[in-house]
């Protein structure tokens, strides 16, 4: 009775991991399955311009003072850190470069999706969610409109666009949070040597990274944000599920993808 009973629990056990992995894999064959229509849409017409402008607006505009915000404090707050790391060694005159590499390759890029994740994944997921829900994705197919080519494809053609556009804006505002804390706080620097330093740090493989990543970041928030909307069920607590998924979901690809990018960028250097 009791080998029986072992027996019993291990096929429980497996049962329940194969329907585990039949889940995640049938889930990410759907993700891939929403992102070819979407990216084939792309080329189709019609184009829904008006809603590629308003989504711009949203994440873009939307996004921009807690960007601002967030890029400020990271740039002073890496240059307080380094000034002290670095008059250690007596290498102060270095921290315009290391604020530079850091804030263009990495901290940018990431924090500035995170950011946007939180906020536009989360806003993505529970309006399609919302529309899921109270069936009105179905009214739209009824009346022949493709909810993809409509719902789907603006906001990936937003996100894609803004996001890079908001990186910049958070690097080049750290750059002066960074000057701020260096020059005139804590006189580690001259101010002709922080930048001139700053500027030289960079070279085309840097400028490749704070840019492609943005661009791979958003194209993952906008789609796992509709994702998750879409396959939204059971009312407003599927809704709350659905936003919750997708913050966590696109926040981690955004450091799964991060990985792989340093690796390809660290090998062509």
């Amino acid at each position: 009775m009791v080998a029986s009973s072992h027996e019993s629990e291990v096929a429980t056990g497996g049962f329940y991991l194969l329907g585990l992995l039949t889940r995640v894999l049938v889930a990410f064959q759907d993700f891939l399955f929403l992102s070819g229509r979407a990216f084939a849409n792309l080329f189709r017409r019609p184009h829904y311009y008006d809603d590629v402008a308003l989504q711009m607006d949203i994440i873009g505009v939307g996004s921009l003072s807690i960007v601002i915000l967030v890029g400020a404090f990271s740039g002073a707050i890496i240059a307080l850190q380094m000034a002290r790391a670095l008059n250690t060694y007596g290498a102060a005159s270095q921290v315009g470069t290391i604020v530079s590499l850091t804030l263009v390759r990495e901290l940018g890029p990431v924090l500035t999706a995170i950011i946007v994740a939180g906020r536009n994944a989360s806003g993505i997921a529970s309006e399609l969610g919302s529309m899921k829900v109270t069936e009105q994705i179905d009214a739209m197919r009824a009346l022949g409109t493709d909810p993809v080519q409509k719902l789907v494809t603006p906001r990936l053609t937003a996100t894609a666009v803004m996001l890079p556009c908001l990186t910049v804006i958070a690097d080049a505002v750290g750059s002066v949070g960074a000057y701020l804390v260096s020059v005139p706080l804590l006189h580690i620097i001259p101010t002709e040597q922080y930048w001139s330093t700053f500027w030289r740090a960079l070279v085309v493989n840097d400028l490749a990274q704070g840019l492609g990543k943005p661009f791979v970041f958003g194209m993952i928030i906008a789609m796992v944000g509709c994702h998750y909307g879409l396959r939204t069920t059971g009312g407003t607590q599927g809704v709350g599920r659905a936003t919750t998924q997708a913050v966590v979901v696109s926040s981690i690809w955004i450091f799964v993808v991060t990985f792989f990018f340093d690796k390809i960028f660290v090998n062509l250097s």
